[in-house]
C-alpha cells in the first residue's frame, strides 16, 4: 500500500470518528468524553494538515 493511500484512509477514519463522537456524545461516558473529544479533534487537524501538504506537494 502506498502513502496517499494511507493518507486517505487516515482522513476518512479521522472524520468519521469525529462525526461519531458527535452525534453520539449523550450515549457516551461522562469519563471518557473529553478524552474522545480531544483525540477525535487532533485527528481531525493532523488530516487537514494531510490534505493541505498534499495539495501543496502536488504541483512538485
Amino acid at each position: 500500500m502506498d502513502v496517499g493511500m494511507s493518507y486517505v484512509i487516515f482522513i476518512v477514519a479521522a472524520f468519521l470518528l469525529g462525526f461519531v463522537i458527535i452525534t453520539k456524545r449523550d450515549s457516551i461516558p461522562d469519563k471518557l468524553r473529553r478524552p474522545l473529544a480531544i483525540a477525535a479533534l487532533l485527528m481531525v487537524v493532523l488530516a487537514f494538515i494531510l490534505i493541505v501538504y498534499s495539495m501543496v506537494s502536488l504541483g512538485s
